[in-house]
């Protein structure tokens, strides 16, 4: 038997190497970021449905917040078409040719520089009346 003591075991975890690992890491992120550019989105284009509807509600809408509503027919070009002077005026008269026509989908075509939010909200409000098929017109 020898005497003396036995060897003790350590217990701690040396970090020293993770640490070096982060630092290492945190350089290359910090080098890689500046040289993206999330700035540029390139978006998908609208390819045309296979059949497009041959009567439906139109809703025009244009940058300066004017719209018009009104029913066209394919090849036939505008049958009546009235304009609207805010969201709710243009809700009301959608409401009135939805009761008339609740078969017909609604077709909205607004204009480029539209905002987002005003064609978004258009959709919204016609989805809660009950139209159970709105596009976007492309051009």
């Amino acid at each position: 038997m020898r005497g003396g003591r036995g060897r003790k075991f350590k217990s701690e975890i040396n970090v020293v190497p993770y640490i070096d690992v982060m630092l290492v890491l945190l350089v290359i992120f910090m080098v890689v970021a500046p040289m993206t550019n999330p700035g540029t989105i390139n978006l998908p284009r609208a390819e045309k449905t296979t059949l497009p509807p041959t009567q439906y509600i139109q809703i025009s809408m244009r940058q300066n917040g004017s719209s018009e509503i009104g029913l066209r027919q394919q090849g036939q070009g505008k049958e009546k078409s009235e304009a609207a002077e805010d969201r709710s005026a243009l809700m009301e008269k959608l409401r009135a040719l939805h009761a008339k026509n609740p078969d017909l989908p609604v077709m909205i075509a607004a204009e480029k520089d539209c905002r987002y939010e005003d064609v978004i909200q258009v959709i919204s409000d016609s989805k809660k009346l009950g139209v159970n098929r709105v596009g976007l017109a492309t051009r």
